[in-house]
């Protein structure tokens, strides 16, 4: 316990030793950020579909949108250990708070502002932040510009897997019809034998299934 609390209440003495660690760490934080944020890797479809969804519903209800960064991507930077085999120390703990709560401040429309009232973690990142903001607000424009391109490759992939399982199944049922037709007077003699088979009408139903394709076998 003392040692989480000794992590995360950091003394302002410390803060020129914080300055040096975090110009050690820039490019690595910079990196991600822009792995998260860059246009050029827009997130899959469905990915993007179902945030989009989600959004909607938080703005129909006046709740806070931007739901893929600010309630998937903050989780993953602040719980590595929810998709990497990592131990998480209270030290390693404190640290991603401070990144994580930097990645919330740099996706939002409101300004961030510092004073010399502001906490540490408030103040590492004062400069980076209006940079991280612009690469959000970039994303985010995009991102409502592609909304109905999303939409369309959405209904389109759709229509495709629904066309390809719909035909496959024709196939399928095809095939099964050689097995029936090959063995079609024994199954029909014992459809009319069977006693449930009598109640459900099976011989005359599958004598139907067989006009029915022996007529159109050609079409499937």
């Amino acid at each position: 316990m003392r040692e989480r609390e000794r992590a995360k209440a950091i003394p302002e003495i410390y803060l020129t030793r914080l300055l040096s660690m975090k110009g050690t760490l820039q490019k690595f934080v910079d990196d991600v950020f822009v792995a998260i944020l860059s246009t050029k890797r827009p997130p899959p479809i469905a990915v993007r579909f179902f945030f989009d969804f989600l959004d909607d519903m938080a703005e129909k209800h006046g709740l806070s949108v931007s739901s893929l960064p600010l309630r998937f991507w903050v989780n993953i930077l602040k719980n590595p250990q929810f998709v990497l085999d990592v131990q998480v120390t209270d030290s390693i703990d404190a640290v991603l708070s401070v990144i994580a709560q930097t990645f919330i401040d740099s996706c939002t429309t409101s300004e961030h502002k510092v004073g010399r009232d502001s906490p540490v973690n408030k103040l590492l990142y004062a400069r980076e932040i209006p940079r991280y903001n612009n690469w959000w607000r970039v994303r985010e424009l995009l991102s409502a510009s592609l909304s109905n391109t999303y939409c369309y490759h959405i209904n389109a992939s759709i229509t495709q897997t629904y066309t390809e399982m719909y035909m496959n199944s024709l196939v399928a049922l095809h095939e099964l019809y050689k097995y029936i037709n090959k063995y079609y007077d024994q199954i029909i003699m014992s459809l009319e034998e069977d006693s449930s088979g009598q109640k459900m009408q099976l011989a005359y139903r599958l004598q139907q299934v067989a006009a029915l394709v022996e007529n159109k076998v050609t079409d499937l």
